[in-house]
């Protein structure tokens, strides 16, 4: 039987338009059961076309997941074993299965029963609906029918999905109703119910660079420390980098240098922070001088430590332009 809540609280935004590939967001509706970092674990995402199938995979990547799109119900079995076989090596697998597999989409309640007998897994289904008139506008501002449509209407498909669905709707284990949410909704919604206990809300890459190579096309912000005196001339530390202690004292000890590193850092921490609400997880944060040697690599560094204070963000250092000169 599956597990549901509603939230009267929630929060609501109107969806943006959606078809299976680019669908609005969810709402949290049910409780996950508690997971193991350790514990293998087999998701089938199921529900209404145009719920926000294709938004919770991507979301489920996003959190480390293998997952295979669009699977033929008699393909759950197979995929079963090759995850058991697999171990260890692929700890986490979702499958999306729906109508959209048309002729082969058959039997599913008793393909997901024999899934849960024979799995050494744990197995969960996870089932999208949201309601006819949400349905219905979403697909007409994406100008698509429904898979099951047919000579019909946009109702006569969604009625026909529901019934086809109601049995697996209710051997699920989670079901989250789309309505009231957007795509980044979901994808929060999702990583509250799915993360490991060690999931990083975003990944930060701290990048040092040197103006006179160009500006990193990847970068989401640019910082330039060329105010700070150029180790460059001082003779005993021109050969030295801003990895060796000479260097990163010099750098820091520079009247403001270590003052705009901590005061960086603090603007830092409510950005990242937002990040993770709009479920953006990857942000390249680059700090430049003017060969990327000595005052950029110091002042990555240093940032790097403050960074790591930071709940839910990873970091990792990524020194371009060191030994180009």
């Amino acid at each position: 039987m599956s597990d549901t809540s509603d939230t009267s609280d929630r929060t609501s935004s109107d969806p943006a338009p959606a078809d299976d590939h680019d669908e609005p967001g969810a709402e949290h509706a049910a409780d996950a059961a508690p997971r193991s970092s350790q514990q293998h674990d087999i998701l089938i995402v199921t529900g209404m076309s145009g719920a926000g199938r294709s938004t919770v995979g991507k979301a489920l990547e996003d959190l480390g997941w293998y997952v295979v799109d669009n699977l033929p119900t008699q393909m759950l079995a197979p995929l079963t074993e090759l995850a058991d076989r697999a171990g260890e090596k692929i700890p986490k697998i979702a499958t999306v299965v729906d109508v959209r597999g048309g002729r082969f989409f058959t039997d599913p309640e008793q393909a997901v029963a024999q899934v849960r007998a024979s799995a050494s897994a744990r197995v969960r289904v996870l089932f999208l609906e949201a309601t006819d008139a949400v349905l219905v506008r979403r697909f007409e501002q994406v100008r698509r029918p429904h898979p099951l449509q047919e000579d019909g209407t946009l109702l006569d498909g969604i009625g026909r999905e529901r019934a086809r669905l109601a049995g697996l709707r209710e051997a699920s284990d989670v079901v989250i109703d789309t309505s009231d949410l957007n795509i980044h909704q979901l994808a929060n919604t999702v990583t509250e119910r799915f993360a490991d206990d060690h999931f990083v809300g975003v990944q930060v890459t701290l990048m040092s660079f040197g103006f006179k190579y160009g500006l990193p096309a990847d970068a989401d912000m640019v910082a330039d420390v060329r105010f700070i005196p150029n180790p460059y001339w001082v003779p005993e530390l021109r050969a030295h980098t801003g990895l060796d202690a000479p260097v990163s004292e010099y750098v820091l000890a520079q009247p403001g240098a270590r003052s705009f590193v901590e005061r960086y850092a603090a603007v830092l921490e409510p950005v990242l922070a937002g990040y993770q609400r709009e479920n953006k997880r990857h942000a390249t944060i680059a700090i430049g001088c003017t060969g990327g040697k000595h005052r950029s690599v110091a002042v990555v560094a240093e940032l790097a430590n403050l960074l790591r204070g930071m709940p839910d963000v990873a970091v990792r250092v990524k020194n371009r332009d060191l030994g180009r000169e």
